[in-house]
């Protein structure tokens, strides 16, 4: 058996972090098995190594090995290009074609983003775990295929299975043994190591001399989050390499080439705060009716009040905390101009209060309606009440032409009619 640092060296992997070499190491005891295999770990932190080294290792590796991206095909051919179809089974379908799992017969699978996988491809690749047999697409024939499994995701299994997205029993069928790689920033003593790596790999390629980093550059480098982990990493040293025109590249240069928020910092993320936020909006928001309505009716109570007495200045003082409530201060003296109040009821004109300033005497602006102005205080408040009585008196007034009573209420003779008709006038 080979050891860790050999196959490091043999598959370039770069770093000496305790974490990783367990992940190799336990790559190596797993490799002369056949059983599955899930890896998993965020983007970009090298997933695609581990399934490489067990195919190296195991009995298979003189047959293929075959990577798929299932992230990368589309929902509607992913059945296709894993398990073939017949001629004819869909539109351009013109010849035969083997999977994937056919063509990999004997040797080892690799299917990363498994957890981009459709339900429907989940359960035909759960009966490929089961017993090695799989159907064509338009085919009615079993076929069987000895293939080795390796997966890969870097999405939260036990979260796609609680939503739905993802099967139960599939998962435990592939993760018979899990490996875990770290993120890069778990790794801070790998991250140096890294860079000069790549730095040495790019001045190669691009034949010049090689990118290097001052003491407060591989400080902040190293206190970096690296949310894109390696991919990261290496794109920005391929950056400094062909950009800069110095060879040495200090804090204030680096920081340029690094996200505003790659600081190495403790944070929490809340992952549930849309249904929380939109549950307390919809709160405020029924609060602010419920007090709208609120004051709409202790309005319509003061307005009834006036309307009824001659001493407006009385009504005042009375009501002055339901006033203070309405206006929302309770320190203010309102003036007579202050306290004068509009009181609307649907299809009717506003009718305007105000003092006169010389008799004392309250003031009808437009008095379209005098022949609604007293309401008895027994009488019910029901709108559809006082919405027949003005009917009635209008009709009255203008001898039951509907016309000139129409525009009296303010509605259209249509609508009028109408209301002669509901109310059986």
């Amino acid at each position: 058996m080979e050891s860790v640092q050999t196959i490091k060296q043999r598959f370039e992997i770069i770093g000496n972090d305790a974490s990783l070499n367990r992940a190799i190491e336990k790559a190596i005891r797993v490799s002369p098995t056949d059983i599955s295999v899930l890896v998993t770990g965020e983007s970009g932190v090298g997933k695609e190594s581990i399934p490489r080294i067990i195919h190296a290792l195991s009995h298979r590796k003189h047959n293929k090995y075959i990577a798929v991206n299932c992230g990368a095909i589309p929902e509607g051919t992913i059945d296709s290009e894993l398990f073939g179809h017949e001629k004819g089974a869909f539109t351009g379908a013109t010849q035969s074609r083997n999977g994937y799992f056919a063509e990999a017969d004997g040797g080892t699978i690799f299917l990363d983003e498994v957890g981009e996988l459709p339900l429907t491809t989940q359960v035909r690749l759960l009966r490929v775990l089961e017993n090695g047999e799989f159907l064509k697409v338009g085919s009615s024939k079993v076929q069987k295929t000895n293939v080795r499994i390796v997966a890969a995701t870097n999405v939260n299994m036990f979260e796609a299975i609680k939503k739905e997205k993802f099967r139960e029993d599939l998962y435990y069928r592939l993760s018979t043994v899990e490996i875990h790689l770290p993120p890069l920033r778990d790794r801070q003593n790998d991250i140096h190591l890294l860079f000069r790596k790549f730095a040495s790999d790019f001045a190669l390629k691009y034949k010049m001399p090689t990118i290097r980093l001052t003491e407060d550059a591989v400080y902040l480098l190293l206190n970096c989050r690296w949310q894109g982990n390696i991919r990261q990493l290496r794109n920005i040293t391929e950056q400094l390499s062909v950009l800069e025109t110095k060879r040495e590249v200090n804090a204030s240069i680096l920081r340029g080439y690094l996200p505003e928020n790659g600081s190495n910092l403790p944070s929490v993320v809340e992952q549930k705060k849309k249904e929380s936020d939109f549950s307390t909006e919809r709160e405020i928001l029924y609060k602010v009716l419920f007090d709208m309505k609120r004051d709409l009716s202790d309005l319509k109570e003061l307005t009834l009040k006036i309307m009824k007495s001659d001493d407006h200045e009385m009504v005042k003082k009375e009501n002055q905390h339901l006033i203070n409530k309405i206006y929302g201060d309770d320190d203010v003296e309102y003036s007579k101009e202050e306290t004068a109040f509009n009181y609307r009821e649907p299809d009717v004109e506003v009718l305007k209060l105000t003092e006169h300033k010389e008799a004392e005497e309250p003031i009808i602006v437009n008095d379209k309606y005098d022949f609604a102005e007293e309401i008895e205080e027994e009488e019910t408040l029901s709108l559809q009440d006082k919405e027949l009585e003005l009917i009635k008196k209008s009709l009255e007034r203008h001898q039951g032409k509907r016309k000139p009573a129409a525009e009296e209420l303010g509605i259209s003779e249509r609508t009028l009619y109408r209301k002669i008709k509901q109310y059986d006038l």
